[in-house]
């Protein structure tokens, strides 16, 4: 039986939105700012710090910092909260909570690597998301971004993910045989959210 459902997305395809749908349907919780909430709350900072480094590489000045910190005087309290918030340990992290909230069941979980995480579950069905630019430019200006901004996210955010994903997982991303079922949301949610609950009742021997 299917208790755990993942979604990976391109930038702007409407995940946050398709996924409280389906939370909404399922009766299940979704875990995206809680997720971050809760990896703020295991290091002791603000959630924006997490939000700022999570699914993206160490950026060059950042690197250059530890480096330059590390055998200083100053090292073990100037980079504490540093280290602690670089790729490597995050994806740590990241494995830990997701199999902490694999455990409690009925979740949605967006992002994170959970797809690869989660691939020797049996109870486990990944959707990946993805449309075409001109849908995702108009989700994210109608998000409340600026045309200049969105644009920037647009070309900036999935090429972060793809080499993030290729630096720690080894993969390609999107690695299609990780994933059960990949959608074009240019349909609208309503479609999209359709055709997901479909295969789950499918799966589950239910109708939701």
């Amino acid at each position: 039986m299917v208790r755990i459902l993942t979604v990976e997305r391109e930038y702007g395809s409407g995940a946050a939105s398709i996924s409280k749908a389906l939370a909404d349907r399922l009766g299940w919780k979704v875990w995206d700012e809680e997720f971050t909430r809760r990896i703020a709350s295991s290091l002791k900072c603000e959630p924006k710090l997490v939000e700022q480094r999570e699914e993206r590489l160490d950026s060059m000045f950042y690197r250059l910092i530890k480096t330059f910190m590390r055998g200083s005087f100053e090292a073990k309290t100037a980079t504490a909260g540093l280290e602690l918030l670089d790729a490597e340990n995050l994806v740590v992290l990241f494995e830990r909570v997701i199999n902490e909230i694999s455990a409690e069941g009925n979740a949605i979980i967006i992002g994170r690597g959970a797809p690869w995480f989660l691939r020797q579950r049996d109870d486990v069905f990944n959707v990946f998301l993805y449309a075409p630019y001109a849908e995702k430019l108009r989700r994210t200006v109608e998000g409340g971004l600026s045309q200049k901004d969105a644009e920037g996210f647009l070309e900036t955010v999935d090429q972060e993910r793809s080499a993030f994903v290729r630096k720690y997982y080894g993969l390609e991303w999107p690695h299609r045989p990780l994933y059960d079922l990949m959608i074009n949301t240019e349909a609208g949610d309503d479609v999209v959210v359709k055709i997901i609950l479909d295969q789950l009742g499918r799966l589950n021997n239910c109708t939701y």
